[in-house]
């Protein structure tokens, strides 16, 4: 018999109580029982995003709520701002010239973080852009971007600021209302320890002005519906019924947490599994803005990174994540957030070892965990 560990940056583990909420008997959504549900869930959000601006609930991916706010925000024509350092930058490029947006791209080598000033030097140039879209954790390399100085930087001008957060809300600290972010979008299955198939999306007062002002064809998405249900604790079209009454679950959990334990514990993690690459003689992808939600690292030259990734998970049943495009057999990630705990990072590691010994890879035997250790102990 073979245990799963689940360590890749979406979906994440699920804790036992959310589980256990999906399994009970489904409810009708235009009920008072529902709408109660969803008004607490609600609130939930406005704590977890940081903001008392409404959150929309999406029945989507977190790709569903990024095209939510490109159409909302914009019409065919406008120009937008995009931060492009890695595959989720460049979905924003993607989902702005599917609706006619004229993208102007700032292209950031990936590993490395957007320089705020950059983002400073192109607004003054075009005062035309509308929207700057960047990422908070850019999952394909394990990169945060600095929103708190960008939010600053665009605050100033006319534009507003629309971040996927994707895979840092609920393990990297973004303050929405605090820094001034205009729109942040997330999903279910990362840091709120959910399945997939939620998108959220939160709106500023500045912000509201173009959802109102677009011109983009919509109409699932149209946030003018969601409003106007979330108004009266409700959603436009059948809501996730489920999904929903384990999102609440979740939130209750993290709340009893606390915003400052949940990203104590994911830097803590974060820092034992960096400290554990290190002690492998393993590179990190991106040594500098690594993010406490997921590590990237370089597989070590004469290893098949395509193969190590594979035998972990077939043989082993510790599913980490591999690289994407350009990346694909140069990297390996490995998440720690959501629902994993100390003893889910020193498995993955201790598997990460016995595949890599395996495989002709040279080090000390147990380096890797002792390090990790040796962080968790202070």
């Amino acid at each position: 018999m073979k245990k799963e560990y689940l360590l890749t940056p979406g979906p994440t583990p699920l804790p036992p109580q959310v589980s256990l909420a999906m399994a009970q008997p489904i409810i009708h959504h235009r009920t008072p029982q529902f709408q109660e549900i969803l008004k607490e869930a609600s609130l939930g959000l406005k704590w977890v995003f940081q903001t008392a601006n409404d959150v929309f609930i999406i029945s989507s991916s977190g790709t569903g709520a990024m095209e939510a706010a490109v159409m909302n925000l914009l019409s065919y024509g406008d120009t937008a701002l995009v931060v492009q350092g890695g595959k989720f930058g460049e979905r924003w490029t993607e989902i702005a010239k599917a609706y006619g947006i004229t993208p102007e791209i700032i292209d950031v080598e990936w590993g490395k973080s957007v320089a705020p000033e950059e983002i400073r030097k192109r607004l003054k140039a075009n005062p035309q852009i509308k929207a700057v879209f960047t990422t908070l954790c850019e999952t394909s390399t394990g990169v945060d971007n600095d929103i708190a100085s960008i939010a600053k930087i665009v605050k100033e001008t006319s534009a507003v600021l629309a971040v996927d957060a994707i895979s840092g809300l609920g393990a990297v600290d973004i303050k929405t209302d605090a820094w001034g972010v205009d729109v942040v979008v997330a999903g279910s299955q990362k840091g709120l320890m959910l399945p997939p198939g939620l998108g959220f999306i939160s709106v500023s007062p500045k912000a509201w002005k173009l959802v109102e002002a677009s011109k983009s064809p919509r109409y699932y998405l149209d946030l003018r519906k969601a409003k106007k249900a979330l108004d009266k604790n409700d959603t436009p079209f059948t809501s996730s019924i489920t999904l929903i009454i384990a999102l609440n679950e979740a939130l209750k959990i993290m709340q009893k947490d606390g915003l400052e334990y949940i990203f104590k514990r994911h830097k803590a993690m974060a820092e034992a599994t960096r400290a554990a690459m290190k002690a492998l003689g393993l590179e990190l992808f991106a040594p500098t803005a690594a993010s406490d939600g997921v590590t990237a690292a370089n597989v070590p030259a004469g290893i098949d990174g395509e193969k190590l990734v594979k035998t972990m998970r077939d043989t082993y049943g510790v599913t980490i994540a591999g690289g994407q495009d350009e990346l694909k057999g140069k990297v390996f990630r490995i998440a720690h957030m959501g629902f994993i705990a100390e003893s889910d990072i020193i498995t993955g590691l201790a598997c990460l070892e016995k595949v890599l010994t395996q495989m002709g890879y040279k080090f000390n035997l147990g380096a890797g965990v002792k390090a990790a250790e040796e962080v968790f102990l202070k």
